[in-house]
């Protein structure tokens, strides 16, 4: 790739190394991004707020990867890229122990968007590097290990300090997160090799900017993946509320939905690998489906933890696809667009956090129970988009 050249040529033993520090690290910022949703009454409780306004947290996150990762990622243009891992793997643990220590819910919330400001452009580099290390048909499977630290949240991370924020407080578990960032800014000193800073202008990376096939590709990551997080968001109390889980029970059964998660992930990176387009809408579809489905399973216990398994499978599994898709539709501005790409990835959580916390706010269609097919509907936003992008690119090849 002509935007990341590594110095040394390593072996397969350093390339999985560097693909697991950058693994590490992405289980950290996973971790972060989605531990509130667990916590969500522990934290409206303890801060004396609602439910919907505690939501808002993950908004703010999203908001702050949205907003942050174009800005870093231009002012960090030139900067050697494992001094830029680096430096935003301290940021990420400045944000997450000032979470730790917040007095109240204004401080919490700037201490999420400190956070946030490191999760665009770690994802976005990330990706450009870990599909840099591997020949150009395995470039969305190296993606997808990169991601698999997402998933590794989901399984382990987020049940983890879902529990130990339930045990000994909320606060806990960002202690927990701050430590686990640590490791992992030990891991990419070590192990991520050294990578020249980009070969392309600025003009160059901005100038891609200027297609309209980059737009369409940013909307279909924005609503495609937007609806997991219109539904996602609120799991917490859909099943404590609706399915009647015990509280103490929500830490397992986000396992179940890590385990889905961590096998959509790779499936999703080998059929892209495949044929791109026809497997990320066939994902999608399913995905739209489930979110459906599951306003109507998750009024019994034993059919919802099956839907929230699949469910698992069918969002982790859009995320390689649409990386590759992005960077496929970009290809001279790599970093750039794979950085917008996981900011569309976070605009999208939050319009869904937004739009979930609305349809409670507003009781619409029986509040907390319409949820699910509301996310449903945003994800077919995302469907719609994406046919629109496989018609331009059947028009872009043809004679």
């Amino acid at each position: 790739m002509d935007a990341v050249i590594i110095e040394n040529k390593t072996a397969s033993k350093s390339t999985t190394l560097a693909l697991l520090a950058l693994t590490i690290g992405a289980f950290a910022i996973g971790m972060t991004e989605y531990i509130i949703m667990g916590l969500l009454p522990e934290v409206a409780e303890s801060l004396q707020v609602s439910i919907p306004l505690a939501g808002l947290l993950i908004t703010g996150y999203a908001l702050g990867v949205a907003i942050g990762a174009p800005i870093i990622t231009v002012a960090t243009h030139r900067m050697k890229r494992k001094q830029l891992l680096l430096f935003l793997m301290i940021l990420f643990i400045a944000g997450n122990a000032l979470a730790a220590l917040a007095p109240n819910y204004g401080v919490l919330m700037a201490a999420r968007i400190v956070a946030a400001l490191t999760h665009g452009s770690f994802f976005g580099v990330g990706s450009v590097i870990a599909a840099g290390l591997v020949p150009k048909e395995k470039r969305a499977g190296a993606i997808a290990i990169m991601f698999t630290g997402l998933t590794l949240a989901t399984i382990l991370g987020v049940p983890i300090g879902t529990f130990i924020g339930q045990t000994y407080g909320w606060r806990s578990s960002f202690w927990t997160i701050t430590i686990i960032g640590l490791i992992a800014l030990i891991g990419i000193a070590i192990l991520v090799p050294k990578v020249k800073a980009s070969s392309s202008s600025l003009k160059q990376e901005l100038g891609a900017l200027r297609r309209p096939t980059v737009y369409v590709a940013l909307l279909m990551t924005t609503f495609g993946f937007g609806g997991v997080f219109t539904a996602f968001t609120y799991i917490s109390p859909i099943l404590t509320d609706i399915t009647k889980f015990p509280v103490n029970s929500v830490s397992y059964i986000l396992v179940l939905f890590g385990v889905g998660s961590a096998l959509g992930n790779i499936i999703g990176g080998k059929l892209a690998d495949r044929k791109l387009m026809p497997s990320l809408l066939g994902i999608l579809v399913v995905l739209a489906i489930v979110l459906a489905i599951l306003s109507i399973t998750d009024q019994y216990k034993v059919p919802a933890l099956i839907t929230i398994f699949v469910l698992g499978m069918a969002a982790l599994g859009t995320v390689p696809g649409l990386q590759l898709h992005m960077l496929n539709t970009a290809k001279e501005a790599p970093t750039l667009a794979s950085t917008l790409n996981v900011a569309a990835f976070n605009l999208g959580n939050a319009l869904g956090a937004y739009i979930g916390g609305l349809v409670i706010d507003l009781q619409f269609g029986g509040g907390l129970t319409a949820v699910p097919w509301v996310a449903s509907i945003v994800t077919v936003v995302g469907i719609l988009f994406t046919l629109w992008s496989a018609q331009q690119q059947k028009k872009s090849i043809r004679p």
